[in-house]
């Protein structure tokens, strides 16, 4: 469930922390997939929700709700990968994960690494190599 606007949380720690235990696992779950996707990306607090940033811009968005757990943005993509996120989109640039089926941690992973490649194309970074920044 999103937080109400007056909660500030200071981590993501913090803001997981607040969830039922079920809900905490599926988001820590997304946590570490994001982590893994993107080591070298800074976890921050943003919007009142956890957010990761590379060179010095935001890379993905994360956030628990009732039923579901949301990720923004969705990147760029071929027409097999859109096929791929289009069973979770909602509106503009959101994917919505249900809650009471597993998580496409793959997936997941797959829009971390897009977004990895976007950060960096506009960091006007090559692809791998050194230069990223929390």
């Amino acid at each position: 469930m999103q937080k109400p606007k007056q909660n500030r949380f200071n981590s993501v720690d913090e803001y997981i922390a607040t969830f039922p235990e079920g809900a905490q696992k599926l988001l820590e779950e997304v946590r570490i997939t994001i982590k893994a996707a993107a080591p070298d990306a800074g976890e921050k607090i943003s919007y009142n929700i956890p957010t990761f940033t590379l060179n010095g811009k935001y890379l993905i968005y994360f956030a628990g709700w009732k039923n579901h757990i949301s990720l923004y943005p969705i990147p760029a993509g071929s027409a097999e990968f859109n096929r791929h996120v289009s069973k979770y989109a909602q509106g503009k640039g959101t994917l919505k994960f249900p809650m009471d089926i597993p998580l496409p941690l793959e997936l997941i992973s797959q829009i971390v690494k897009r977004r990895v490649a976007e950060n960096r194309e506009i960091a006007g970074l090559k692809p791998g190599g050194e230069g990223a920044s929390r």
